[in-house]
């Protein structure tokens, strides 16, 4: 039989660990390296196939852009396939847009995911990655289903295994616009290209050194590498710059994720924080949480 419906599908956040920009290609278009991470901060959409072509979204949180991501993504799927169905889309918003936090990819792709299971269509991951491209850079991440180093404008993904980490992320009142970071005079674009094995040995001696403190009062090592953007994200945000030394000060590590404005804070495993972010004595404007890392996306066995 048909589905008519999928409910309670998840959309989960992401957070950059670092992000290099190593060059600029001739169209403009930054070139870039990060591992981004998946986390439990999500978005919940609700999916229910419509017999007479339409796609309609309904917000159950904040309202949303008339034509969002979402529904971008819904089209893009529908004429692509020559499906004639449609579908009510219900999004319950949980991760704040404006963040840099992918939280408008991840519905997206969990549009895609969901579309593509709904409608029938039983397209191969790599057939939705191809349209995730052209939806934006963050899209094939969250199709690909699982942690990455990430390269080029965000299609190149190379899949790693993180070890379960809890950070607390926190987004100020404030959003950035993208465009006004990526043009910053301060903004970092020849920063030597990495490879991944950089990234996974400077992990596994972080993980030696936290696991070797014994009794708690060592704070975590420092990252690898740096946010490229962070520089231009505080001259344009001075809240950037007030979050990670609220978080400096309580976890004794801060990094922007994305074009911001969110930045987090891992915690060491070993020892659980005094106070989690939502207990902390922030701004009332302020969006926090603490959360933990994903291993793969919910969603991953949806497609092969």
């Amino acid at each position: 039989m048909s589905l008519t419906a999928l409910l309670d599908v998840p959309a989960p956040a992401k957070i950059n660990l670092f992000l290099h920009i190593i060059g600029r290609r001739d169209d403009g278009y930054h070139l870039l390296q990060s591992v981004f991470a998946l986390i439990d901060w999500a978005d919940t959409l609700h999916f229910e196939r419509r017999s007479d072509g339409r796609l309609q979204r309904h917000d159950l949180g904040p309202a949303l852009p008339a034509d969002d991501l979402c529904l971008r993504a819904a089209r893009a799927l529908q004429q692509a396939s020559g499906c004639s169905a449609g579908a009510d889309i219900s999004i319950d918003k949980q991760v704040p847009w404006g963040a840099g936090l992918g939280g408008g990819s991840s519905d997206a792709a969990s549009t895609l995911l969901a579309l593509n299971r709904l409608w029938g269509l039983h397209w191969p991951r790599e057939r939705l990655a191809a349209l995730a491209v052209t939806l934006g850079a963050d899209v094939p991440f969250f199709i690909g289903g699982h942690n990455a180093f990430v390269e080029g404008i965000g299609e190149r993904l190379t899949p790693i295994e993180l070890p379960e980490s809890t950070y607390v992320v926190v987004k100020p009142a404030a959003s950035i616009a993208t465009s006004k970071i990526f043009s910053s005079p301060l903004l970092r674009r020849s920063t030597k290209p990495s490879i991944v094995m950089d990234f996974l040995a400077h992990n596994a001696k972080r993980n030696e050194a936290d696991a070797a403190t014994q009794n708690g009062s060592a704070t975590c090592t420092t990252g690898y590498g740096y946010n490229d953007l962070q520089a231009a994200a505080e001259a344009e945000c001075p809240e950037v710059t007030q979050v990670a030394r609220w978080l400096e000060t309580r976890y004794g590590n801060s990094r922007m994720s994305g074009s911001g404005s969110a930045v987090f804070a891992r915690i060491d495993m070993q020892q659980p924080p005094k106070a989690t972010a939502q207990q902390d004595d922030h701004p009332a404007a302020w969006a926090a949480r603490t959360c933990r890392s994903l291993s793969r996306h919910p969603l991953v066995d949806w497609v092969s």
